[in-house]
């Protein structure tokens, strides 16, 4: 008879193994001696080790699904209670039931982990449907639409959650969506139907602008013109493919109106500048009849020198002010020389002037009488009364006086 600490065969080849329920068969064994047969069935507990080590590793460090995992440890632990090896089968079975634990609580960790992921699942989807409920109202409708998009990408990235939660929020994320290409599509409706006024309003514009390009009706064409923009700008944008085409030639007309008008209000502007210096001239020459000595030859040159003023064209307009000055101030001047000359010259004039200083002269002499009786009488508050109205009728005597002898006398 043959033994180790884990087994022994008897006299009759039954090969035992120990437990701690005591000894169970493991085999017969004839073909040898007894320690073959002890170190074949200890080669089979050597490999139920193996098998159960590589178990251990697999749970421990790949995905093993614990199903897969429990079926594998129940595989062998039939193999150990089989009791077909030699060796410590109860420290085999701890080493199982210890690995059951790992699996139970790997499968719990996971179911949590699983539970946790559907849960942030649920909040990202959520908020990925709250987004674009949001965005759906939007009139940004390029950027908007980006990000729906982007938001579709980011829901297939997600996990699924259980049916029910994943197609009400899909549902109401689609809605979404939809509701937003509908308005967007309303709107580029509404616009494409604008453009289109636009367009029309504008080709009228341009077949006016056209007509107009060749008028030298320089004021009201340039007037037109300047309305035909604030028109242009009012009617908003045509269609891309016609914006430009109709921009070009709206404009292109004005530049040939515009080009022509510069082109004469060039010569014109060269033209008036000339006739700016001419006038200065006549201005000077006319100036040189001041003082007026002589008021008939005054009046003679100045008549010629403004026939000639007359007869040279315009100038330009802020310098017209400063030379027309210059001539209207000798105008005045030969003007008030002949009002002089006819007050000095009046018969009638004259006579008036004598009549009503002879008329205050009386007055005065009237009123000079009048105080020296008050004072004689003792009445000083009337002659003091008097004595102020001496001074006004003296006042106006004065000037009788000038006026008188501005006829010669």
């Amino acid at each position: 008879m043959s033994s180790d600490p884990w087994g022994r065969v008897d006299e009759t080849g039954t090969v035992y193994v120990r437990t701690a329920d005591g000894e169970r068969v493991v085999g017969s064994w004839q073909a040898g001696s007894p320690d073959e047969a002890l170190a074949y069935f200890e080669r089979k507990y050597e490999g139920l080790v193996v098998e159960i080590g590589l178990l251990e590793r697999r749970v421990r460090t790949t995905d093993l699904a614990a199903k897969d995992a429990l079926a594998a440890v129940e595989h062998l632990r039939e193999q150990v209670d089989a009791h077909h090896a030699v060796g410590d089968l109860d420290a085999l079975r701890a080493r199982l039931d210890k690995l059951v634990a790992t699996v139970e609580s790997r499968r719990e960790e996971r179911k949590a982990q699983r539970a946790k992921q559907s849960e942030e699942a649920r909040q990202a989807k959520e908020a990925l449907v709250t987004e674009a409920e949001e965005l759906a109202q939007s009139e940004q409708w390029r950027s908007a639409g980006e990000r729906l998009r982007a938001l579709v990408d980011t829901w297939k990235g997600l996990p699924r959650l259980d049916r029910k939660s994943d197609d009400e929020l899909w549902h109401r994320f689609s809605h979404a969506r939809s509701a937003f290409s509908k308005r967007r599509k309303a709107h580029f409706a509404q616009l494409d139907a604008q453009r289109e006024d636009a367009r029309k309003v504008k080709e009228r514009l341009v077949a006016e602008a056209e007509s107009l390009s060749g008028s030298t009706d320089w004021g009201p064409t340039a007037a037109r013109y300047r309305e035909l923009m604030t028109e242009w700008k009012a009617a908003g944008r045509a269609q891309r493919e016609h914006e430009d085409e109709l921009w070009n030639r709206f404009r292109g007309a004005q530049d040939v109106f515009f080009a022509a008008r510069g082109s004469v209000f060039a010569e014109r502007d060269a033209e008036q500048a000339e006739n700016l210096k001419l006038k200065e001239e006549l201005a000077g020459e006319a100036e040189q009849l001041l003082p007026v000595t002589d008021l008939r030859s005054a009046r003679a040159a100045f008549r010629s020198i403004n026939e000639r003023w007359e007869a040279v064209g315009h100038v330009p307009r802020d310098a017209r002010p400063k030379v027309e000055g210059r001539m209207h101030a000798v105008e005045r001047a030969i003007q008030e020389a002949e009002e002089a000359e006819w007050r000095r010259t009046n018969p009638e004039a004259r006579a008036r002037a004598a009549g009503l200083t002879g008329q205050l002269q009386a007055a005065v002499d009237k009123l000079e009488g009048q105080i020296e009786q008050a004072r004689a009488q003792g009445n000083t508050a009337r002659a003091e009364k008097l004595e102020r109205e001496l001074e006004g009728r003296r006042a106006l005597l004065d000037q009788a006086l000038k006026g008188l002898q501005e006829f010669g006398g």
